[in-house]
């Protein structure tokens, strides 16, 4: 197939280890060049991971003819701008999660990228993560007969990260959820995934520790298109991590992390069945590989502007945006 060359804007953390060195160990795409607000981390970003390109704004990278498709790797309040300055461009387009601020930016988006028929992807990456197909293969077969409800408790201490002023998970004009729409957002996204899209949604969102401008405790319950009702907890001023998932149908259940690497665990009268599949050193690495697939025309990918936006609105709804 013909090499994709990506144009990386930001590069953060999560382009570390988990996204951009997918886009150079997937066969048809190279990682061709970058662009950071600060010059010295594009050159130290740029030197150790092999990085040729390195672009001195990012309107320059996305309307270079040496880049045919762009990934945005940066905090959220920014995606809307550079996507759609993408869209313009008429270039394929990878967003990290959560796709925007809001629901209203995320429809933008989507439909900026409709209008132009250029392809849009979010790095909801956990749908194509072979640990996670486990489950919904085992729902596919109904092997815990017809489901009833899911429920996930997310909880995690307090830590002086929380108030580093690199933190733009606890900034309320960034993620007003705080790390609810960082974190939050994927296993909600994988819920859609799993049961369909949501029908209705209540939540309610507060800050109890008062440490930042946040919301650090976040409630919500929700029903499926498909019957199957849901309800969360997030506390991020908890005494203790915790992660659990429960899938209770009406013959069994499915008992999983959505962060944590344990055993996926199905329980069904006295059986109790675990599955452990192992991540790829690079966790985005499928998410790339089928977004190679999209683009040649093999597959689509499971992860679109499309889906994303309506994660997007069940955020808004949780955390009471009408």
């Amino acid at each position: 197939m013909t090499l994709i060359r990506w144009g990386m804007i930001g590069c953060g953390d999560v382009t570390e280890r988990k996204s951009a060195p997918a886009y150079q160990q997937v066969e048809g795409f190279a990682l061709y060049g970058l662009f950071s607000r600060t010059r010295a981390k594009a050159e130290d970003y740029a030197a150790r991971h092999g990085v040729p390109h390195i672009f001195e704004s990012a309107e320059a990278l996305i309307h270079s003819p040496e880049i045919d498709a762009v990934y945005i790797a940066t905090p959220p309040d920014s995606h809307e701008a550079y996507a759609l300055e993408v869209a313009r461009a008429g270039k394929p387009c990878c967003i990290e999660k959560p796709m925007a601020p809001d629901y209203a930016a995320s429809v933008r988006i989507r439909d900026a990228f409709a209008d132009r028929g250029a392809p849009l992807f979010i790095a909801y990456y956990r749908r194509s993560l072979p640990r996670f197909q486990q489950i919904k293969a085992w729902l596919g077969e109904g092997a815990i007969g017809t489901v009833r409800h899911i429920h996930w408790t997310l909880t995690k201490t307090a830590s002086p990260a929380d108030v580093s002023a690199r933190n733009w998970r606890v900034d309320g004009n960034i993620a007003p959820g705080g790390y609810f729409d960082d974190l939050a957002s994927h296993g909600l996204d994988f819920f859609c995934w799993l049961f369909g899209d949501v029908q209705d949604v209540a939540g309610f969102a507060i800050n109890q520790q008062a440490r930042y401008s946040a919301a650090d405790a976040v409630t919500a319950c929700w029903l499926h298109k498909s019957g199957v009702t849901g309800s969360g907890s997030w506390n991020f001023g908890a005494a203790e991590r915790r992660d659990r998932v429960e899938v209770t149908g009406s013959e069994g259940k499915i008992l999983f992390s959505i962060f944590d690497e344990e055993p996926v665990r199905l329980l069904r009268g006295d059986e109790c069945i675990e599955t452990d599949v192992a991540h790829p050193p690079t966790i985005q690495h499928f998410h790339v590989e089928a977004m190679r697939d999209h683009l040649a025309g093999r597959a689509l990918h499971p992860s679109t502007g499309e889906s994303a936006a309506h994660t997007a609105w069940v955020m808004d709804r949780i955390l009471s945006r009408r």
